[in-house]
């Protein structure tokens, strides 16, 4: 009686970790060896801090752009509800956050005016695949294209 109380109460808490999904918290370095970024430009962040608890989600990216450091911070609920976060140059950045059905990958959706008057689309899928965070990334607008996936190594 006693090992089917334990082996039920091991079930119970696997699952209730795996109804959640996968927890992408720590802090991440890009491994730009690994990654397949882009040749001309890369939207990759060189650092990526992540904070998940329950439904929430805090990313906080530190990147550069021609020579200037900056840092973004988006809060997400893991819900798929929308949520909305600072975006560019005062703009407001729309986003979606929604587990795959299996759970092993969580899809963030987001949209910003720019200023061209247009929208830009930017998914993000992430992914953990041998300990090491994946970020397959696509962006779209009038501007083009861009498609990159971008491997972190936890610190």
């Amino acid at each position: 009686m006693k090992k089917t109380s334990i082996l039920l109460t091991a079930f119970l808490i696997s699952a209730t970790v795996s109804a959640q999904g996968l927890d992408f918290s720590g802090t991440w370095k890009l491994n730009t060896t690994k990654s397949k970024l882009g040749t001309e430009f890369s939207m990759a962040p060189k650092e990526i801090i992540i904070a998940q608890k329950d439904n929430d989600l805090n990313v906080e990216k530190h990147s550069s752009f021609q020579d200037q450091e900056f840092t973004t911070n988006d809060k997400f609920t893991l819900d798929g509800k929308e949520c909305i976060n600072q975006g560019w140059q005062d703009s407001q950045k729309k986003s979606t956050a929604v587990w795959s059905e299996d759970k092993k990958s969580l899809k963030i959706t987001s949209k910003l005016s720019i200023g061209d008057g247009g929208e830009l689309t930017i998914i993000e899928v992430y992914k953990m695949d041998a300990g090491n965070m994946i970020i397959e990334s696509s962006s779209s607008s009038s501007y083009g294209e861009l498609t990159e996936t971008m491997v972190y190594d936890k610190q």
